[in-house]
């Protein structure tokens, strides 16, 4: 029996390593849409705070954080991404070699990014500011009520880049934000496979090189949860899902 329980670990160890295999696509379709928004935005979708600190370089007067960010009926800031995909095309090399969060003029840059599990790069580009990056797995976004945990939280005061190792353990889905500074803030998505993207300015998505077959895809803002359509790509097809959010 003990043998058993044995092979049983070890199969699902495995499983949870190789959750996600790298093989050639060629026949690949694109999955792609747009993420839209319906109604009159909340009364806090944007958060007025006033700048306390370091306002030679954060600025004066009241820092607008702008947490629904819509233009026209496109929601902005919204990760879109296929959930479950077991096998596919490998990641391509993130911009500049490097995943790279900057802390700039007291912002994020970028606000919303898709990374690979793995290092990521800290930059501190406000000469004579103390940064102090808090970086949480939201833990339950599914169920529509997230627990952060913390993944690392450092303090930050002097110019240039620190190496850091971004790999969550029970959820893709993370949150930044600067314990220096309560107006800076920021999210990330950080799945096992590369079919993932943030929207566009015009709230579109395009997901390419998918192996065939039918898939859920899902929309995640970090305000409103989670929405999931269904796509079923051909070889080298085109497979459209949109999204709407509202209050």
């Amino acid at each position: 029996m003990r043998k058993v329980f044995l092979v049983l670990a070890v199969l699902l160890c495995a499983s949870l390593v190789n959750a996600y295999d790298v093989v050639p696509v060629a026949d690949g379709g694109v999955v792609k849409g747009k993420v839209t928004f319906k109604g009159a935005l909340p009364a806090d979708a944007v958060e007025k705070v006033t700048i306390t600190k370091n306002t030679d370089v954060c600025g004066t007067g009241e820092r607008e954080v702008v947490w629904i960010d819509v233009k026209g009926n496109a929601l902005r800031g919204v990760f879109v991404f296929i959930d479950g995909i077991a096998k596919g095309k490998d990641w391509s090399k993130p911009e500049g070699g490097k995943y790279l969060i900057d802390q700039k003029g007291c912002r994020f840059y970028p606000w919303a990014q898709v990374i690979r599990p793995g290092n990521i790069t800290i930059r501190n580009s406000d000469k004579g500011v103390l940064h102090n990056i808090n970086t949480r797995e939201m833990i339950g976004v599914e169920s529509g009520s997230a627990v952060k945990k913390v993944i690392f939280n450092f303090g930050q005061p002097d110019p240039g880049d620190i190496e850091k190792e971004l790999k969550p353990r029970r959820s893709s889905f993370i949150s930044i934000n600067c314990e220096a500074h309560n107006f800076m803030f920021g999210f990330m998505l950080a799945p096992e496979h590369p079919y993932a993207e943030v929207v566009g300015e015009d709230g579109s998505f395009t997901i390419k090189d998918v192996p065939p077959g039918t898939y859920t895809v899902k929309a995640w803002h970090p305000r409103f949860g989670l929405k999931e359509g269904k796509a079923t790509v051909s070889a080298k097809g085109t497979a459209d899902v949109n999204f709407e959010f509202s209050k």
